[in-house]
């Protein structure tokens, strides 16, 4: 059994998709020389135990072997590449910690936090219209004690998550998945961290910056109630971050909007 294998069989499961598993292990690492004056000069070699977040992509059993092994190999290497450039760039982004391409898993740091999917309110799927306003109610409640929490306001939270998205699309990484759910307010530090770059893809095409916007736009208009002020305030800390960059996105935006809307109208 590799190491990896063995590494995934002492992890917790968190959930699990139709394409991955996501686990929490720990890594072993040696302390700094600082923590191992902490733990005792008789014992400077003691452990330190990292948690880590594992993807695990494991074997599709409907794909040909060979066709399997390559995908999986290739959304492993992907997303490693995508991960590594938005950190050369500045992106607040988990660090990388393992890749085993073999075994189709890639471990990242572990983001002690809440997704701003949490931190908003809205996000209930409930066919009962008064339990859905009860449930709003509640929501919306949980959502500013979370934000209080953390000491940050919902303008400075829009805004932090513009500058993150501007700082990726300038180093021509699109995530493909852009929701309220693959973005995560550290505890720790309050930054803004972009998570899940397993649709992601390198382009310098105002097309595909758009069509991630577009993605967005549509996550918050579908999760949080009132979502127009919002997403208009992650546009315009984008715009200040993007500079004359935008003007081209921005109206490729417009005509990606009203495709959008022409589907809507054909159904």
């Amino acid at each position: 059994m590799s190491p990896t294998q063995q590494l995934l069989q002492s992890a917790d499961l968190i959930s699990q998709g139709a394409e991955a598993a996501i686990y929490k292990a720990y890594l072993r690492q040696l302390p700094t020389s600082g923590q191992a004056k902490n733990v005792g000069s008789d014992s400077p070699c003691h452990e330190v135990l990292e948690p880590v977040l594992l993807k695990y992509r494991f074997h599709k059993r409907y794909r040909h072997p060979s066709l399997d092994t390559s995908l999986t190999r290739q959304r492993i290497a992907g997303e490693s590449r995508a991960l590594m450039r938005c950190m050369k760039s500045g992106v607040n982004v988990p660090g990388i910690r393992m890749v085993d391409v073999n075994e189709g898993v890639l471990g990242i740091e572990w983001i002690e936090g809440k997704s701003v999917r949490q931190l908003l309110p809205g996000g209930a799927e409930l066919e009962d219209i008064d339990e859905l306003e009860e449930m709003d109610e509640v929501e919306d409640t949980d959502a500013t004690d979370a934000l209080v929490e953390y000491g940050v306001s919902r303008d400075a939270l829009m805004d932090m998550i513009g500058v993150e998205i501007a700082k990726m699309h300038s180093s021509d990484v699109i995530h493909g998945d852009l929701t309220t759910s693959n973005m995560m307010l550290k505890e720790k530090t309050r930054d803004l961290i972009l998570i899940d770059f397993g649709l992601a893809y390198y382009s310098t095409l105002v097309e595909d910056k758009a069509v991630d916007l577009y993605v967005l736009e549509r996550a918050f208009a579908s999760t949080h109630p009132d979502s127009e002020p919002l997403f208009s305030g992650v546009l315009a800390a984008y715009e200040k971050r993007m500079g004359k960059n935008w003007v081209p996105i921005k109206r490729r935006l417009d005509d990606v909007r009203l495709r959008g809307r022409k589907r809507s109208m054909v159904g």
